[in-house]
């Protein structure tokens, strides 16, 4: 599949939001901190009797169309993958947004807030192209890292952000009240100026 990653106006979220971010759960990744006291994690996967699927989209609140009541997003970037001309997947990137708490109130961090990819075009490099291109984006930007924020219950998202080169930093076993069988799983990825963009 031949993939081209564009960068789009941020009037463009209606659009972004056609493409579904609902996966199915069929395991989950228990997390321990490594013995070896180097602030490294032990990832266990266990698979799940009854799967479930988790959309973010339809949580309250969440979504694309809800992002800017939340967020100055004029220092964000918003990038559409397409194939064949048809809108297959999408990345949104933060930096510089006040009150955005996973920036840490660094100026030379960017979050990929959000990565999307149609069910169909999935595992066949969509979002890989995108990932690269919200790497070169904070790149350009001056940052020195790329923060992701996902959860332990996204197991092919932290396979998928490790394959990228990014770290498990943080977890957070109290980040989400209203999901208490969530973890907060923060993942990073040192940017090099010196680094290609793909």
């Amino acid at each position: 599949m031949r993939i081209e990653v564009i960068e789009e106006p941020i009037t463009s979220l209606g659009e972004y939001a056609s493409i579904p971010i609902a996966f199915e759960v069929g395991s989950i990744l228990q997390v321990q901190a490594s013995p070896n006291g180097l602030g490294e994690f032990l990832l266990t996967e266990q698979h799940l009797d009854a799967p479930y699927v988790k959309d973010y989209d339809s949580i309250d609140g969440e979504g694309p169309s809800q992002w800017a009541k939340g967020f100055d997003m004029s220092n964000w970037a918003l990038f559409a993958a397409r194939a064949a001309g048809r809108r297959v997947g999408g990345a949104a990137v933060a930096f510089g947004t006040p009150g955005l708490t996973l920036l840490e109130g660094r100026d030379d961090l960017a979050v990929l807030w959000d990565i999307r990819v149609l069910p169909e075009s999935r595992s066949q490099g969509v979002g890989s192209a995108l990932f690269r291109e919200a790497e070169a984006w904070a790149r350009e930007k001056g940052c020195r890292q790329l923060k992701v924020e996902t959860q332990n219950i996204n197991v092919g998202a932290c396979r998928f952000y490790a394959r990228q080169g990014c770290v498990l930093r943080a977890v957070n076993h109290l980040a989400y009240r209203e999901f208490p069988n969530e973890e907060q799983m923060l993942w990073y990825k040192d940017l090099s100026a010196s680094q290609p963009s793909g």
